[in-house]
């Protein structure tokens, strides 16, 4: 895919997290990544420099806020700062993975809502738009007080299952809560759901779930929208197999893995974890059950849409 731009108008950098799906996207939208600079100082303090003009230019960051968080927000938080004060006519924001979105809202006394923070400091630092993927609570979009475009990772998952040609499929939401992604990839399959129905923490033992749904003898497909530890998803394939079903695959968009969970993968039953590139896997959490798709081509596709001033909706997923 090739896209047309008045080069001198649009510029797309790249910082520390994902340089590669950054270079890819900046490949297939036809243009060469900003000349930048990340630098970071004995004790610990971040300098970037911006190596080329950017005024009166539309440009775009990519950046996922991924492990190690704090840093990479930092060095967001800086590069927006310096496109605006360099006079750049737009500063927009891709986020592949937005970091903190697990902390959306007060569950208990005295406790932040650090995705609504992390929304006011993006802002104040000159965002003009952000392009993410796959937000952990769709309603953090309304954290923001500027236009946010959040694209859909299922289209890409649920096509490379339907390639596959599974005989007998059901699709499972690790919990109720996932039970809205678990349909929408359902419907792309023309496959039934079941839910693992957990009572009690997020991390309880497989002999504390219970299957609602017919599995037995089927290719059980579990769906999420992180893999962090992998203790929910490999303990959730555990119940599964335990209860009948004939194989178990596992999908999300975001490869947070942390800790031991290429460990708790690797002795899972889990045939194969698929996963997007919006996080960056260095090859010690690589795993040979691991098979990463690129979201490349759709984030190309809404810088495209988005400079050009066309709809971006038709890359969202209801």
């Amino acid at each position: 895919m090739s896209i047309e731009y008045q080069k001198e108008e649009i510029k797309i950098f790249s910082l520390s997290s994902n340089p590669g799906l950054a270079e890819e996207i900046a490949t297939l939208s036809g243009l060469e990544l900003g000349d930048c600079s990340v630098k970071t100082f004995s004790d610990g303090e971040i300098q970037i420099n911006i190596e080329e003009s950017v005024r009166g230019c539309d440009t775009y960051v990519i950046q996922s806020t991924c492990d190690p968080a704090d840093q990479h927000i930092m060095e967001m938080l800086i590069m927006l700062d310096a496109l605006k004060r360099a006079s750049a006519k737009t500063v927009n924001v891709v986020i592949p993975y937005y970091g903190y979105a697990r902390q959306d809202r007060k569950t208990k006394a005295r406790e932040p809502i650090v995705a609504k923070l992390i929304a006011d400091l993006i802002q104040k630092a000159g965002a003009s738009r952000v392009i993410s993927l796959d937000l952990h609570a769709t309603q953090a979009q309304g954290f923001f007080d500027l236009p946010v475009d959040q694209l859909a990772g299922i289209p890409i998952l649920a096509t490379y299952f339907m390639d596959k040609q599974f005989n007998d499929v059901v699709v499972v939401a690790p919990d109720h809560g996932s039970v809205k992604r678990a349909r929408q990839f359902a419907d792309r399959l023309h496959a039934p759901i079941a839910i693992l129905d957990r009572r009690g923490p997020r991390d309880v033992d497989s002999s504390q779930l219970n299957v609602v749904g017919d599995i037995e003898g089927k290719t059980a497909i579990l769906i999420d929208d992180i893999v962090d530890t992998g203790r929910r998803i490999t303990m959730g394939a555990k119940t599964l197999m335990e209860n009948g079903a004939k194989e178990v695959y596992a999908t999300c968009t975001h490869p947070v893995l942390s800790g031991i969970a290429k460990q708790n993968i690797d002795n899972s039953p889990i045939k194969e974890l698929v996963v997007t590139n919006s996080i960056h896997i260095p090859d010690e959490k690589l795993s040979e059950k691991i098979t990463q798709l690129s979201v490349a081509p759709l984030f190309a596709d809404a810088i495209s849409r988005v400079h050009n001033q066309e709809s971006v909706s038709s890359l969202f997923f209801d």
